[in-house]
């Protein structure tokens, strides 16, 4: 009887929450509830401009170490009236072969205006925008900007978020004195907090010392 009981909680569980997270990973929302979140791999609004395979609910789910560290960025913030907001955390394995199988079909450039007008879609491996791992798949990565709490706006970074082009990188030439400010205060905060940035893309940190660093997890987003 107590084995048959334990079984329905743990069933009912799971289906109420979610699946069961490997140790070491958490759900960033219960560790800090007020970081907002745009999952963009679970819609249309990609490179790809469909969902991504893995993707099936919009929550954030990233390594404890990393959630804590977010909190803390989070709470620096929100002293300024501002509030981190979450494009994409941990990415299954999945996930990153649905891109490399789309990076192969050369005349599937259906969001080639909005996020790739100055690239050939030919030379996406070639110059680095897709691979066959991403660190995102380590737990560890997070891609993110920062939003005005009382707008609700996102601030002006110059370039939108998986934009491929020299305007993602770190502090181009052809953007504004405000945008390199906002693009500094985002690096600053993270690089204070222990993550590392990437220099081809404003939104992209990593997690030094990220606790999985040569494995590559698969387990759905849901």
């Amino acid at each position: 009887m107590k084995k048959t009981l334990a079984f329905f909680i743990f069933f009912i569980s799971l289906f109420s929450f979610g699946q069961i997270l490997p140790e070491g990973f958490v759900y960033l929302s219960d560790v800090d509830k007020t970081i907002q979140k745009e999952l963009r791999y679970l819609s249309d609004n990609n490179f790809i401009g469909k969902p991504i395979d893995g993707y099936h609910k919009n929550c954030i789910i990233v390594t404890k170490a990393s959630a804590y560290a977010l909190t803390k960025v989070q709470k620096s913030l929100q002293k300024e009236g501002f509030s981190l907001k979450i494009f994409d955390s941990y990415r299954p394995q999945q996930a990153v072969n649905h891109f490399v199988r789309w990076a192969k079909v050369l005349d599937d450039t259906l969001m080639k205006k909005a996020y790739y007008p100055d690239v050939p879609k030919s030379e996406l491996f070639k110059r680095g925008y897709i691979a066959s791992r991403s660190g995102h798949s380590r737990g560890s990565t997070v891609d993110l900007t920062i939003v005005d709490i009382k707008t609700g706006k996102e601030l002006d970074m110059g370039s939108p978020f998986d934009f491929f082009g020299i305007k993602s990188h770190y502090l181009p030439k052809n953007i504004t004195p405000e945008q390199q400010k906002n693009r500094l205060l985002l690096r600053n905060l993270m690089s204070k907090n222990n993550f590392r940035p990437y220099k081809n893309e404003w939104w992209h940190f990593t997690l030094r010392n990220e606790p999985f660093p040569k494995t590559y997890f698969n387990f759905p987003i849901e």
